[in-house]
């Protein structure tokens, strides 16, 4: 049972990698099809932008409130200025929207080729001679990579304007202190751990997304299958790779204290 299990697995981390492989020769082969990418583009980032920037801007106040109730008894109040803006930067604005488009594009992305499949339309595009990872992959995959970045940056910037709100309103926080802690930890490695985090789960978000929608099989149950399993898939391999990116980004780019 667990060999089966183990096996299992490996061979649906091959398939993905297949898949990967795939993209990158139709990019390198130049097969782009650019009115694709812009249609996912307005798809994958103008549609996302509601939920991503109201959980963005919860969070951080979510956060900052929290940290404030923390900070008050050590009187550090301050300090959650940092905190927040390090901490949106650096792990929840790119964790928080990856999830929420794996929840809402990935589920998308599966179902719509998942159909596609089980109507046989993705052997059409074979038989005239379009290879389906060209038509139908690598421009959500190229789409992705330049929603998210922007995606994030609303959110990070959504979530640190309203710890601000927070910190300086209902906790009366002197907004010069605020600012001048938030400035003082807070730099440009920050921003690119969120942008190397970002590329990473966008990755993750398309290839097992499509890759759900390209196995499917049996109708509408089939689809109904395969895009629960991207929106789990996706979201279980970005809380992996988060942790590990987390170490890695982490040692390569120290954070607060550790830069001073």
């Amino acid at each position: 049972m667990i060999g089966g299990m183990v096996i299992g697995f490996f061979r649906y981390l091959g398939e993905v990698a297949l898949l990967l492989a795939e993209i990158a020769g139709s990019l390198a082969a130049g097969k782009i099809r650019w009115r694709m990418v812009l249609r996912q583009i307005v798809e994958i980032g103008h549609r996302s932008q509601p939920v991503v920037m109201v959980t963005g801007a919860f969070t951080g106040a979510v956060l900052a409130a929290q940290s404030l109730f923390q900070f008050s008894t050590l009187n550090m109040e301050t300090g959650a200025g940092a905190l927040v803006s390090v901490a949106m930067l650096r792990e929840l604005g790119p964790s928080i929207t990856a999830l929420m488009l794996a929840g809402r594009v990935g589920a998308a992305m599966a179902a719509e080729i998942g159909t596609m499949r089980v109507t046989e339309q993705v052997d059409a595009l074979r038989s005239m001679g379009v290879h389906p990872v060209d038509y139908l992959v690598t421009p959500r995959m190229l789409a992705m990579l330049v929603a998210m970045p922007l995606l994030i940056g609303e959110s990070a910037a959504l979530g640190i304007v309203a710890s601000v709100a927070v910190g300086t309103g209902p906790f009366n926080v002197n907004p010069a202190y605020w600012m001048d802690q938030m400035g003082k930890y807070t730099d440009l490695s920050d921003i690119v751990i969120a942008l190397i985090k970002g590329g990473v789960f966008g990755l993750l978000i398309v290839a097992i997304s499509c890759h759900q929608g390209m196995s499917a099989s049996n109708g509408a149950v089939g689809v109904g299958r395969s895009t629960t399993r991207a929106m789990v898939y996706s979201a279980l391999a970005i809380l992996v790779f988060n942790f590990f990116l987390t170490l890695l980004l982490n040692v390569i780019f120290p954070a607060g204290l550790g830069r001073r």
